[in-house]
Parts: structure tokens; C-alpha cells; sequence
């Protein structure tokens, strides 16, 4: 449980770090490339707590950030449509490698405020689940 508290609070850490760039309605490129940035380390922190929950809570042990959704799914944390949102999530995630591709940035950055209140959800989720304070 001591490692699900730590994941839990650098998931924290990271969403609350992203949540400022969130907001800013008309990003400059700089910008936007930075809360895409923000995205990946929060998207990161918040997979391996809910990978962690999993284990810790679950017994069940997932190596993909797409297996984790599907198994927060299965364990009903998410309906069917936040899974669904969630894949599409992890797509973006790889895709952010090729931000240098304006096209491909704007894409991620207009799903941006979606995903971080899906990782928001799962996490405080994952709190309430598990009784971790």
C-alpha cells in the first residue's frame, strides 16, 4: 500500500502542475507544447498508480497502459464510454513523440481538457477505492 501512496501523490503532483496549462484558452505554440509535455508525465504517473491499484487492490498485474484501462473497466472504475476515451488517451499519448508535426500537436492539444479530467477521475477514484489517505 506504501507504493500505491506514493504513486497516488506524484499523480497528484503531476495533475496538479498540468492543470495549469490546462486552462489557457488560445495557448501560444510554446504553450501548447508545453502542456502537451505536462500531459505525458502526468498520463505516465497516473497509468502506474492505477497499474499499482491494480496489483495492490486487485491481484491483477498489467504491463500496458492499455491493459490498465481495460482492467479499471472491467473492475467497473470506468464506464464503457471513459475506457473508450481512455484508449483513444493512450493513442495520443504515443502519438506525442511527433508534436514537432503541427497537425498531429493540435490534434493531441484539442483532446487535452478531456484527458486530464479523465486521469483526475481515475485518481480520485483510485483514493476513494482503496482508502488511501
Amino acid at each position: 500500500m506504501e507504493r500505491l501512496r506514493e504513486r497516488l501523490s506524484s499523480s497528484e503532483k503531476a495533475l496538479l502542475s498540468f492543470s495549469q496549462l490546462v486552462s489557457i484558452e488560445n495557448p501560444t505554440d510554446v504553450e501548447r507544447d508545453a502542456c502537451i509535455q505536462r500531459f505525458e508525465f502526468s498520463f505516465e504517473a497516473c497509468w502506474k498508480a492505477a497499474k499499482q491499484f491494480l496489483y495492490d487492490m486487485e491481484g491483477i498485474d498489467i504491463a500496458s497502459p492499455k491493459g490498465v484501462i481495460r482492467s479499471l473497466r472491467e473492475i467497473d472504475l470506468l464506464s464503457e464510454e471513459e475506457a473508450i476515451h481512455g484508449l483513444t488517451m493512450v493513442n495520443d499519448r504515443n502519438l506525442t513523440v511527433h508534436t514537432y508535426n503541427e497537425e498531429v500537436a493540435v490534434k493531441i492539444h484539442s483532446n487535452i481538457k478531456s484527458y486530464y479530467e479523465l486521469m483526475v477521475s481515475i485518481i480520485e477514484r483510485i483514493r476513494i477505492r482503496s482508502s488511501v489517505d
